[in-house]
């Protein structure tokens, strides 16, 4: 995953901002409207992008309460499950403020939510914009449902790798310090929260997730399955990790086919060039697509997922939120970690002679990130971690010292670029008109087991396949 060194603060409320530590963010303060008020929903966003200016001072009116009118709630999709497991090691004895504290070692900024307002408390710059559009991504999660979230306080970690180990954290006395981030290991107790990129990754030029799913679904219109590069395809930036160099040698050359299509993505030269030849909704032309991690878990994921192509999905150390949920040989297809070349040969050559399961693989996958991943289920699984998580709070969240309001109006007021285009295109207009959606309960132990066993199997079982198939070509060979 890119991790240049572009390193922005918040957006400041004023040039004299800048020389504070604190800032403060209030949750809902933009003006709604009721739907049936709204002549063209779609039309409606702040006053400046209209042409005006935005005023010093935020809004008061801004609503406290969500009054749907569709009081049905359905069950959220099941990797929900995951956010009982990631709050587990604080369910007996709740989480401190002592606790809290501790987590600072690390974090960018402390997040407190107090009567519908966010205050943000600054410790050091995140990598390029992501605490700033994360921060984003929670006031819009505020407009959705305002008045529905509880007080809380959280730290935020915007960095790659978890740094909360599981092997000191252990036993009846044990308090692990809670800390946020992307993405987390079997071996940390890091929480993992929707990553900055569904609000936009501006560095890269990648809209917002609700419109770049949209540029997907119809790059898959463009080219019948059957019709796509029978060979599975990649581009990225290979030098953030070694397990990235090492596939590039399973690159097609005249000497050895291992039936991969592999390009550099030179996000400096895209980027002079406009970024012509990085649309991610024109890469949906091969059969199969490959998913490796970057320096930790890559952004990436849910872009090569969403393409309708069978995923090779390299073995991974890191999950997001929603993968857990997913299923080798139901969403995508498990690949080797230790030997690249040979087991994405045999996954393209079982593709090619099972295309209608490889298809029916690749548009599973395609179908769980379209619907159990669309923005409105990212805004629920947000919702019901950050609702979870204030209730084993053991003390009242308080206003950081020294705090200044902020809210929507002056993050856009002082932005501009495409950073500003995606805060627009992102922006939630409306109130939801239904409650979210209803969090599943926690596994028990054995309905956990068995989930976990059934995606070991499966991987084995393709491993065997695999096996047996280079046994046979060395065998013939020979």
């Amino acid at each position: 995953m890119l991790s240049g060194g572009f390193f922005l603060c918040f957006c400041c409320l004023d040039c004299e901002s800048l020389l504070h530590n604190k800032y403060v963010f209030a949750g809902v303060s933009i003006p709604f409207f009721h739907k049936d008020r709204l002549h063209n929903q779609e039309d409606y966003l702040l006053g400046c992008i209209k042409g005006k200016s935005f005023k010093k001072t935020c809004p008061k009116d801004y609503p406290t309460k969500h009054n749907p009118t569709n009081q049905n709630s359905n069950i959220c999709p099941s990797y929900f499950r995951w956010i009982h497991e990631d709050l587990k090691p604080w369910k007996e004895k709740g989480i401190t403020k002592d606790m809290l504290e501790k987590a600072k070692k690390t974090a960018n900024f402390k997040l407190v939510i107090v009567k519908g307002k966010v205050y943000v408390e600054k410790y050091r710059k995140s990598i390029q914009t992501r605490d700033f559009f994360t921060l984003w991504g929670i006031l819009q999660i505020l407009r959705l449902y305002p008045g529905k979230l509880p007080d809380l306080e959280l730290m935020f970690d915007c960095e790659d790798k978890p740094v909360v180990p599981l092997d000191k954290f252990h036993g009846p006395n044990a308090k692990p310090p809670p800390l946020f981030r992307y993405c987390s290991d079997q071996w940390s107790l890091d929480i993992v929260f929707p990553d900055w990129s569904f609000w936009g990754w501006a560095e890269t030029n990648i809209k917002p997730w609700e419109n770049t799913l949209k540029d997907i679904k119809e790059g898959n219109k463009k080219t019948n399955w059957k019709d796509r590069v029978p060979y599975a395809y990649w581009k990225g930036n290979p030098y953030v990790s070694p397990t990235r160099q090492n596939l590039l040698q399973c690159n097609v050359t005249l000497e050895n086919d291992w039936n991969t299509l592999l390009y550099i993505q030179d996000w400096v030269q895209e980027s002079n060039q406009g970024y012509k030849k990085s649309s991610l909704g024109d890469q949906c032309t091969h059969r199969y697509k490959i998913y490796i991690e970057g320096w930790a878990w890559s952004v990436s994921e849910k872009y090569i997922l969403a393409c309708d192509s069978m995923t090779l999905f390299v073995r991974s150390n890191y999950h997001d939120f929603f993968i857990r949920g997913m299923v080798p040989l139901q969403h995508y297809w498990p690949i080797r970690d230790n030997s690249k070349c040979t087991s994405l040969k045999f996954a393209v050559e079982w593709g090619n002679n099972h295309t209608h399961k490889a298809q029916e693989i690749g548009e599973a996958g395609s179908k769980f990130i379209q619907e159990d991943l669309d923005m409105n289920n990212v805004y629920n699984y947000m919702f019901h971690l950050l609702n979870e998580y204030a209730k084993l709070l053991m003390f009242k969240p308080t206003i950081p010292r020294g705090a200044v309001e902020f809210c929507p109006e002056k993050l856009l007021s002082c932005t501009n670029g495409n950073k500003r285009m995606f805060m627009e295109e992102s922006m939630v207009k409306v109130p939801s008109d239904s409650n979210p959606c209803t969090i599943p309960p926690p596994y028990d132990p054995l309905s956990l087991q068995e989930f976990l066993e059934r995606k070991a199997n499966s991987t084995k079982q393709v491993e065997i396949w695999e096996d047996e198939y280079w046994q046979i070509k060395e065998g013939a060979i020979v």
